[in-house]
């Protein structure tokens, strides 16, 4: 009789311990999908409840340890293209690409044509962002003399970024006094760059 016991108490215990080592997190072994009405009985006769799933999966899924343990393999077609002496190539679909921004202003530059006129010949050139201007300048004016005055007082009335034509943003200008020649040059060869621009 008191064998007996022994042998109830001891296989009692192991089935317990084999239990509580089989249902321990990070014991490494899945364990397989086992009916409620087949599940092991711990004593008090409730059903052992279900070890938590390693991977965070609902209760009653287990991963497939073939899933997990094995790399995916690269593909032939790579190696035998590299080991022939060919390039490989990875076509992968760009992701559009969306701005929240404004596109930024491109700078250019614009001359005009030269006008011959009374006393010699000009061009202007013009600097634009975008299509706002930000600077004019006389190319090849007369310099010395009554001539070299009047290019002098249109350059200083019509050129640089804060002459007319940036603040009228045309070729609009009110003509310089003293000056009509170089004037109406002047404001030629700055309509044929707007023209361009």
């Amino acid at each position: 009789m008191r064998r007996a016991l022994l042998a109830i108490t001891g296989l009692a215990a192991g089935t317990t311990a084999l239990v509580v080592l089989k249902g321990a997190p990070g014991a490494g072994q899945a364990t397989p999908d086992v009916p409620a009405a087949l599940a092991p009985v711990v004593p008090g006769g409730s059903a052992a409840p279900e070890p938590p799933s390693p991977t965070g999966s609902a209760p009653g899924v287990t991963p497939s340890p073939r899933a997990s343990s094995k790399p995916t393999p690269k593909p032939s077609a790579d190696r035998s293209a590299a080991s022939r002496g060919g390039t490989r190539t990875r076509t992968t679909p760009a992701a559009p690409r969306t701005t929240t921004s404004a596109p930024k202003a491109t700078t250019r530059t614009v001359t005009g044509p030269s006008v011959t006129y009374e006393y010699g010949s000009l061009q202007v050139r013009i600097t634009l962002s975008g299509s706002r201007i930000v600077d004019a300048t006389g190319i090849g004016l007369p310099l010395g003399g009554q001539s070299g005055q009047r290019s002098d007082d249109v350059q200083a009335r019509y050129s640089g970024t804060s002459g007319e034509v940036v603040a009228r943003q045309s070729a609009n200008l009110s003509t310089v006094s003293g000056a009509t020649y170089t004037s109406t040059a002047y404001k030629q060869s700055l309509q044929a760059a707007l023209d361009k621009a």
